[in-house]
């Protein structure tokens, strides 16, 4: 472990390096199709095809998960989509995949083992059937899909082991991609997941390149309220901001309301213009920043009063727009 600045750490397996060519992989998040009581978590099924078309004019590619591994660890000179399906909805199964089996759209779709077969859920025949496409990929979600950073840790090992247990038995494999419930880990469970999984997916935005930490990966959660046309074709076009490492690694947020938040860039990075957005206090509103020696630190304005305290920040440079967010989250609040 390398020491910076007496506080900023990061790991030995980081890169350590600035890759000026690095595009990207954007990661897309949706839940359910059709299901309009559930706007939070539901895209239509018309809106969604335009997302894809979205993509597909952009004259971008899709990534098959089976290859994520070779393409995560390579600096990516044209842009890639992975398209993700959180929880293994019944109206998944009815809406949006005939549409993805016909056109041989690649996608990752995470699967919470205690709700398989149960009333508005994918049956395990179900899941079998979509899982011999060479173009699906299956992710482990947990087993009770439960606010797990409420759990005591050997709680939280029994459910993760539990899905295992059942992954094996049922497919005859535990998945090597991971997607936290909620967006939702603290340093000790991510550590523990990265015994078991190869890469693990939150719900903060961002782009992945391949300075980004592989059990911490971001992606762009998909709705009726965040996904209209225009914000969709904005996310098509963004492009990774990259970091060094970002202070603190524990995501939980205990006695330490707010945060001391600190992200170190590289030192080939200009980011004298850069913004934050932070949703402390009252609401979203722009964060006050002090940079120096290319470490950024937020000063908010009071503390997070959310479950999820969040912040978005943004560049703009030659090529374009360049994203990267971060979740904190209080413990034992059920929901903002």
């Amino acid at each position: 472990m390398v020491i910076i600045n007496s506080q900023l750490a990061y790991s030995e397996e980081s890169y350590k390096k600035y890759f000026s060519g690095e595009k990207g992989i954007v990661s897309i998040m949706y839940h359910r199709f059709n299901q309009d009581n559930y706007p939070s978590t539901n895209i239509q099924m018309d809106v969604f095809k335009k997302h894809i078309y979205s993509i597909q004019d952009s004259g971008h590619k899709f990534l098959n998960p089976n290859i994520f591994n070779q393409i995560f660890f390579t600096e990516k000179l044209e842009k890639k989509f992975l398209l993700t399906i959180d929880d293994g909805y019944e109206s998944f199964y009815k809406h949006a995949w005939p549409y993805l089996r016909e056109n041989k759209i690649p996608f990752l779709i995470f699967i919470s083992t205690q709700a398989v077969g149960k009333r508005g859920y994918m049956s395990w025949d179900q899941i079998k059937e979509i899982e011999k496409y060479d173009f699906v990929n299956i992710g482990n979600h947990s087993h009770s899909h439960d606010y797990l950073v409420n759990f005591t840790f050997d709680e939280f090992k029994k459910d993760i082991k539990k899905s295992i247990e059942i992954f094996e038995s049922e497919l005859g494999y535990n998945p090597k991609f991971f997607s936290y419930p909620f967006g939702e880990w603290s340093l000790r469970q991510k550590k523990f997941i990265s015994e078991y999984f190869d890469f693990a997916f939150g719900q903060h935005s961002g782009v992945i390149d391949l300075n980004k930490d592989k059990h911490e990966l971001p992606r762009f959660p998909i709705n009726e309220k965040y996904g209209e046309l225009e914000r969709f074709d904005f996310i098509v076009n963004l492009l990774p901001f990259q970091y060094v490492n970002i202070f603190p690694e524990e995501k939980i947020v205990t006695n330490n309301n707010p945060p001391d938040f600190k992200v170190e860039f590289f030192h080939e990075q200009k980011i004298s213009n850069i913004n934050c957005f932070s949703n402390e206090g009252s609401g979203w509103d722009k964060s006050k920043l002090e940079i120096e020696n290319n470490i950024l630190k937020i000063i908010f304005r009071d503390q997070f009063n959310v479950r999820r305290g969040r912040i978005n920040c943004s560049i703009k440079d030659s090529e374009g727009w360049r994203w990267f967010g971060v979740q904190f989250v209080l413990k034992n609040i059920k929901d903002n």
